[in-house]
């Protein structure tokens, strides 16, 4: 909020020539300043009192994504999927805190990387508050976690803490630099008038820079590791490998719809802003509310779409195929989710869920194995939301949440050219090299130097009892009964029968 200003000078004229007339222009401008100074400081802390909240928010999802991995693994490896979304935050924390956010919004600084705040040096700053690093900490470990479910059930510990550090502290920073700083050479938001075909990447939320990022990296993971034991028989046909609890999955995808309200319309920032063009009820915070509507009818739609896709193709209906429906419809509406009218997100929706269902058959017949199907969830309907806003962008709201350039592209649907559409086929592109370049060599050179992938022993009997110490509840599962240790607890009841004393050989 620019602050108002008064001067005594400009006063005197209107209070004449009287003796007094000088200090009741200091009075005035006095209590003047100090009104706008308050105003100011108001409206400092309602945006990040926002923006503290959306953050909080975000990390909820953290827990959406550990009751959706547990309850889609297998319960033997329960305990290793929860205690790996534990450590995606913990060393995702202290990666993004000490380079990542550095190399991600470290301005000034060129179009490739960050080069300020390493550690939070200098802050808070001018362009960034406290409350501005915690939401995007909690962007980057949205991202390392939607890996750990590519790679779930047969993957070292070891590994995980190599690839989450890796992937929050250079390759996700690198790629939210590029498309979301102001000196990113892809950005919409770049300081300087050479925007990439004139417009830059319109990239709201990241469906491609959190969301494919995450699933390309997970993508390569799994390919590398390969398909876990009896996911395929010896003829290649599928076999299901089900999650032991739907109830977790339906609990961890509400938990995750509950905070996508903070990623996708917290990532305005700010909510106390004006637009000044339909009268003083309209603003930002409308803004704000229609992408929360965007957001709600895309997963919504999406949901239906899976439900009764999955109905004509396998014949019955599947709960965790739905919800992960309705992930694929969020993860596809947030990149355009500010900028397309509420009609457009049903169509990103159901495409989204359509995007889904394809890359699954895919994923089977080439017998790539995803416990969550995170890769083609988060991968694939990513990169259909980042074409779909070139596709649906609305000049008038293009306008208001990027201000400042009249001329903007918009999307090709709506009337606006293809110049939006050429930037977010680029970013496409470039994120799969990035992600391809960073993380495959990485997880090859774990699997090289046999730190990647567990023994198939420990792969049968579960992780959670030769890597955690027991297993997360006694449970009875018919695919692994052979494998767990045989035991059987008894009640006890009271006797009144004698019984006989070993010493005396005699009945007491």
């Amino acid at each position: 909020m620019n602050s108002l200003s008064c001067a005594a000078s400009d006063l005197l004229p209107l209070l004449g020539n009287s003796p007094n007339a000088t200090a009741a222009a200091d009075f005035i401008c006095n209590r003047f300043t100090a009104v706008s100074t308050q105003l100011s400081v108001a409206t400092y802390a309602i945006d990040n009192t926002y923006l503290l909240f959306s953050a909080y928010l975000v990390f909820a999802m953290q827990l959406g994504f550990a009751m959706l991995c547990a309850g889609s693994v297998r319960a033997k490896n329960t305990m290793n999927i929860m205690l790996t979304n534990v450590l995606d935050a913990a060393a995702g924390g202290l990666s993004y805190y000490l380079f990542g956010f550095a190399f991600a919004f470290g301005a000034p600084s060129n179009g490739f990387i960050g080069r300020h705040f390493f550690g939070l040096k200098e802050f808070p700053a001018a362009s960034f508050d406290y409350s501005y690093f915690l939401y995007q900490w909690a962007f980057a470990i949205a991202a390392a976690g939607i890996t750990s479910g590519s790679i779930a059930e047969r993957t070292q510990f070891v590994a995980y803490l190599i690839y989450s550090s890796f992937l929050t502290g250079f390759v996700y920073p690198i790629v939210s630099h590029w498309f979301w700083s102001g000196d990113g050479w892809a950005s919409a938001a770049k300081s300087d008038n050479n925007l990439l075909f004139g417009s830059g990447v319109i990239d709201f939320a990241g469906s491609g820079v959190v969301h494919m990022v995450g699933g390309i990296a997970g993508l390569w993971g799994a390919f590398i590791e390969g398909p876990r034991i009896g996911r395929f028989d010896r003829s290649g046909r599928s076999v299901a490998l089900r999650g032991h609890s739907a109830s977790l999955v339906v609990l961890g995808s509400f938990l995750l719809w509950f905070g996508w309200y903070g990623f996708n319309p917290g990532s305005f920032l700010t909510i106390s802003k004006s637009y000044g063009t339909k009268g003083t009820y309209y603003g930002q915070w409308s803004a704000i509310g229609r992408t929360a509507v965007t957001t709600t009818l895309a997963g919504s739609t999406a949901a239906l779409t899976t439900l009764f896709g999955k109905r004509l193709l396998v014949g019955h209906w599947t709960v965790t195929d739905v919800c992960n429906g309705l992930l694929g419809g969020f993860a596809a509406i947030t990149s355009g989710c500010s900028v397309v009218e509420p009609w457009a997100a049903i169509v990103c929706g159901f495409i989204a869920a359509c995007v889904l269902i394809g890359f699954n058959k895919l994923a089977e017949k080439l017998k790539f194995d995803d416990p969550l199907e995170a890769a083609q969830l988060h991968g694939g309907c990513g990169a259909w939301g980042v074409l779909f806003t070139g596709l649906f962008a609305k000049k008038e709201y293009v306008n208001e949440v990027y201000p400042g350039r009249p001329g903007r592209p918009y999307g090709l649907f709506m009337g606006g050219g293809g110049k939006l559409l050429g930037a977010q086929i680029i970013q496409i592109l470039v994120i799969l090299g990035w992600v391809t370049v960073t993380m495959a060599p990485l997880f090859y050179a774990l699997h090289k130097l046999n730190l990647l992938r567990i023994s198939s022993e420990d792969e049968m009997a579960g992780m959670d009892l030769t890597r955690h110490g027991g297993f997360a509840y006694v449970y009875d599962d018919e695919d692994e009964k052979s494998n767990l240790p045989q035991f059987k607890m008894t009640r006890i009841e009271p006797t009144n029968t004698p019984t006989p004393d070993r010493q005396s050989n005699t009945i007491v």
